[in-house]
C-alpha cells in the first residue's frame, strides 16, 4: 500500500478567502456568523447565516467560467486553484492519467435551479432555459471542471453523502493513491446553499437556528440553549499525494492521511442513533486502520452542529471511543464558521490539519453553560485556542441518512 500525504490547501469560507486568513480568525475565536443579506429572510422562523464575504471569482476563474457556472462550482475552482498554487505542484510534468479530481457537493445548483425554473415559468410566450441550465447544476460539473481546466485524465467525479461529503471524498482519494491508481487528487467540497428554496426549506424543518436577535452566538454547540444549526457556505480543497511522489518533487508536507471509515446509522432519515453507536464503530475503525490507539490522538475536530440531539449523540460516542483520556483534546469549528453542509468536512479538515502544522487547537466559541446532559470528563476546548503539540488529529463528519465518517492526519 502507498502512504498518503497532504501537500496542498486552498479555501473560500465565511471567515476568508485564503488559508492564512481562515487559521487566523479560528484561533482567534473569531465568528462569521450575522444575518443573512443574500436575500429576505424575514418570511422565515430561522435568518441569521454565515456568508462568504468579498469573494472574486475573477482572481482564478475566466469570464467564460465565472458565466458558464453555478456559484458552488465557483467555490470549488477557487479553493482547488489555491490548494495547487499552495502545493507547487506542476501537472505539465506529469502523466495527466496520474492526477484526478474526487471532489463533494452535498446540493448542488439550488441556485441555478430556483432562477432558471421562475425564468421558464414568467418567460411569457416562449419560455426557454439556459443551455447552461443543467451543467451549471449537477453536482459532479465541481470535478468536472476543476479536471477540464487542469488537464487532469485521471479518477474524477463526485461522492454525496449529505454533511459528511467531503470527508468521503477524502476517504475515496485516500484509497485510490493507497491502491496505486492514482499519484496526485485535488479532492475536497463545496456548497453555496445559502438560496430561498435551499434554506427555507432547512428553516421548515426547524433545524437551524432562531437566535435572530443575538446572531454572533447562534451557532453554539453544546451550550444548554443550543437550538440547531447555522447554514453556512463555501469551499476547501486539499491535494492529497503519494508520498513518494511528493518527496521527489521536494514538495512540502503537511500531514500524512493514515486512517479513514464511513458507518451508518441505519437509524432514522435526520436524526442521528441517540447512543451513537455506529458513529462510536466509525472511529474505531479508522483508528484501526491507523494502527493507532486512542490514547495516541491529540486532538479531534468535532462534526458539532449544535442541534440539540446530534451534540449529545456524537459526544456519547466519543465518550465510548476514548473514555475520559486526558490526552485528546476536543473543539467545534463550526461555532465560528457555521455548517457548510457537503462543504463542512473540507473546512474543518483543513482546520485538523494546520492544529498539526502550527501546534494549536482553535476552540469552541459561544458557550455560555454546557448542557448538562451531556457526557462528561470529555476536554472540550472552550473560549481560547489551545497550545498544543498536535501529533494525531482526526475530524468527525455526519450528515442526514445515518452517514458517519472520520478521517485522520498524522504528522511525519
Amino acid at each position: 500500500m502507498k502512504r498518503v500525504v497532504v501537500t496542498g490547501l486552498g479555501t473560500v469560507n465565511p471567515l476568508g478567502n485564503d488559508i492564512k486568513t481562515t487559521w487566523a480568525s479560528l484561533v482567534a475565536g473569531k465568528g462569521a456568523v450575522g444575518l443573512v443579506t443574500k436575500f429576505d429572510v424575514t418570511q422565515f422562523r430561522a435568518q441569521c447565516g454565515a456568508e462568504v464575504k468579498d469573494f472574486e471569482p475573477e482572481i482564478y476563474l475566466d469570464k467564460n467560467e465565472i458565466r458558464r457556472t453555478d456559484l458552488f462550482i465557483r467555490y470549488a475552482i477557487y479553493s482547488a486553484a489555491q490548494a495547487i498554487e499552495d502545493s507547487g505542484i506542476d501537472f505539465k510534468a506529469m502523466d495527466s492519467f496520474d492526477a484526478g479530481v474526487i471532489f463533494g457537493v452535498g446540493q448542488g445548483g439550488v441556485e441555478t435551479f430556483e432562477k432558471e425554473v421562475e425564468s421558464y415559468v414568467t418567460g411569457g410566450y416562449v419560455p426557454r432555459f439556459n443551455p447552461f441550465f443543467i451543467p451549471k447544476l449537477l453536482v459532479n460539473l465541481a470535478a468536472g471542471m476543476i479536471s477540464i481546466k487542469y488537464g487532469l485524465q485521471g479518477i474524477n467525479y463526485c461522492p454525496s453523502s449529505a454533511c459528511a461529503t467531503s470527508n468521503t471524498a477524502f476517504m475515496d482519494a485516500f484509497n485510490y493513491i493507497s491502491l496505486g491508481k492514482a499519484k496526485v487528487i485535488i479532492t475536497g467540497g463545496a456548497e453555496a446553499p445559502i438560496t430561498p428554496a435551499s434554506y427555507g426549506a432547512f428553516a421548515a424543518m426547524k433545524a437551524m437556528s432562531t437566535r435572530n436577535d443575538d446572531p454572533a452566538t447562534a451557532s453554539r454547540p453544546f451550550d444548554k440553549d443550543r437550538d440547531g444549526f447555522v447554514m453556512g457556505e463555501g469551499g476547501g480543497a486539499l491535494i492529497f499525494e503519494e508520498y513518494e511522489h511528493a518527496v521527489a518533487r521536494g514538495a512540502k508536507i503537511y500531514a500524512e492521511v493514515v486512517g479513514a471509515a464511513m458507518t451508518a446509522d441505519a437509524y432514522h432519515l435526520t436524526s442521528p442513533h441517540p447512543e451513537g453507536i455506529a458513529a462510536a464503530q466509525c472511529m474505531q475503525l479508522a483508528l484501526k486502520e491507523a494502527g493507532l490507539q486512542p490514547e495516541e490522538v491529540d486532538y479531534l475536530n468535532l462534526h458539532a452542529t449544535a442541534t440539540p440531539l446530534g451534540d449529545i449523540a456524537e459526544l456519547k460516542a466519543v465518550k465510548k471511543v476514548f473514555g475520559t483520556n486526558a490526552n485528546v483534546h476536543l473543539s467545534a469549528t463550526k461555532s465560528m464558521t457555521g455548517h457548510l453542509l457537503g462543504a463542512a468536512a473540507a473546512l474543518e479538515a483543513i482546520a485538523t490539519i494546520l492544529s498539526i502544522k502550527e501546534a494549536a487547537i482553535p476552540p469552541t466559541i459561544n458557550v455560555q453553560e454546557l448542557d448538562p446532559e451531556l457526557p462528561t470528563g470529555l476536554n472540550i476546548v472552550l473560549d481560547k485556542a489551545l497550545k498544543k503539540n498536535v501529533k494525531v488529529a482526526m475530524s468527525n463528519a455526519f450528515g442526514f441518512g445515518g452517514h458517519n465518517s472520520t478521517i485522520i492526519f498524522k504528522s511525519l
